[in-house]
């Protein structure tokens, strides 16, 4: 079984910059993909809108709305993946799920992160 600890979010104004953590621990039998999904206010678990997301051997790739303003980053070794969320919008209002995949293609949740942009 795998754990994940989600950090970060928060509430920042237009412009700001936030930074969500994952951290992955358990039965990992080898993490392949590491990323963040996000939920945005009233839409439903199946529309959560891929943000970012980055493999073992740092292939990234991120959705439409966020390119140019997020990074995504890893550290193998600890198993944990970052989010830097810069020159944030209101739209970006969300709560950020991270997802992680094994090598078999099994696949955790974190418990999600509130991200809020208002000023």
């Amino acid at each position: 079984q795998v754990q994940i600890v989600e950090s970060g979010g928060g509430l920042a104004q237009p412009g700001g910059s936030l930074r969500l953590s994952c951290a992955a621990s358990g039965s990992l039998f080898s993490i392949n993909v590491m990323g963040w999904y996000r939920q945005a206010p009233g839409k439903q678990r199946e529309q959560r809108e891929l943000v970012a997301t980055i493999t073992a051997s740092s292939n990234t790739l991120y959705g439409d709305s966020v390119k140019g303003r997020f990074t995504i980053s890893r550290d193998n070794a600890k198993n944990t993946a970052y989010l830097q969320m810069d020159s944030l919008k209101p739209e970006d209002t969300a709560v950020y799920y991270c997802k992680v995949v094994n090598k078999y293609g099994s696949a955790a949740w974190g418990q999600g992160s509130q991200v809020t942009v208002s000023s």
